[in-house]
């Protein structure tokens, strides 16, 4: 397999691991009003998860340190790390959302996610530390065999058929009676909660339901990349998705597939094939650069983003005169 080609394959994993997390997020902030900024946490749960259960037992003779090492059979990988998302959303959600304004839910997270940075790279019992995991490997020997472990379009294809599916159930849930109960909550909270709305538990509900998503992209990323550390996940990443969402168009699903294109796949990758100018590293730190000067241009210019949300338009109610049978008829 050439080098080009491996290249092409991993940016669509990219792509599709990043679209999971557009998703997950857009249903959170663009049909909760959500501001979720402590979002790569729960990626990363499932990112460790799913890790920890494939590498097997940490012992004395491992070079690394870890909790809940085992084998687990594919695709219970994947399922773990779902499971981890939702559960850690669970319990943030519990004293990040409750009785509490938009912009204090926003800081809270936020300062979550910091926290729990810090707390795994010191502690190296719970995950190796600062070092990270490795040796994850692919999850299709026992179901192919040896020689499918190392196929990365087999592996695209099965990150695809995931990420289709769960799009498609996102997208279904979005426009579902709960998912216009979302969009009332975050339009006008008073109304929709004087109509009757549990506003405490909707949040809890797609909180939990983002965590989960958010859980099954950092599985299916670490699966992937073979690696996981603290690195990988600083806060930064979060605004890499919000940016996404803003450029695409918060809200709209369309949107978010090009925003998810154009910035954490060709925004990102542009500065790698710039030649090297200044001192080392230059170059690679101008792709924050180009993500902050994305959104800023974003809320300027075009503040609904590429392709706007749509306006819901509700079917008007028949008037009793137009259900009223005609007179005369049996």
């Amino acid at each position: 397999m050439g080098a080009w080609s491996f290249y092409i394959t991993t940016l669509l994993v990219y792509f599709v691991v990043d679209a999971l997390s557009a998703f997950s997020l857009n249903l959170q902030f663009g049909y909760a009003g959500v501001v979720n900024f402590g979002f790569i946490v729960f990626q990363a749960a499932g990112a460790y998860v799913a890790a920890v259960v494939t590498l097997g037992p940490s012992g004395p003779a491992s070079f690394q340190q870890y909790i809940l090492g085992s084998h687990l059979p594919f695709p219970l990988d994947l399922l773990a790390a779902t499971l981890a998302g939702a559960l850690l959303s669970f319990v943030v959600g519990l004293f990040a959302l409750r009785r509490m304004r938009r912009d204090y839910q926003a800081a809270v997270l936020l300062i979550v996610s910091l926290i729990a940075l810090q707390v795994v790279s010191a502690d190296v019992p719970l995950f190796n530390g600062s070092n990270g995991l490795t040796g994850v490997t692919w999850p299709f020997g026992q179901l192919f065999g040896a020689t499918a472990t190392g196929s990365p379009y087999l592996y695209l294809g099965y990150a695809a058929v995931i990420g289709v599916l769960v799009c498609l159930g996102v997208i279904w849930l979005s426009r579902s009676p709960w998912g216009r109960s979302l969009r009332a909550m975050r339009d006008h909270e008073d109304a929709a909660s004087a109509m009757g709305l549990n506003i405490t538990s909707l949040r809890l509900q797609v909180f939990v339901l983002g965590g989960a998503i958010a859980g099954l992209s950092g599985g299916l990323l670490v699966e992937y990349i073979g690696a996981w550390s603290p690195g990988a996940w600083g806060y930064a990443e979060t605004f890499v998705i919000f940016t996404a969402i803003f450029v695409g168009g918060v809200g709209n699903y369309r949107g978010v597939l090009v925003g998810t294109l154009l910035v954490p796949i060709i925004f990102l990758e542009i500065p790698r094939f710039l030649p090297a100018i200044g001192y080392p590293g230059l170059t690679d730190s101008l792709e924050w650069v180009v993500v902050g000067l994305a959104w800023m241009l974003c809320l300027l210019f075009r503040p609904r983003g590429i392709i706007p949300e749509r306006r819901l338009k509700a079917a008007r109610p028949a008037s009793p005169l137009e259900t009223a049978p005609a007179e005369g008829s049996a």
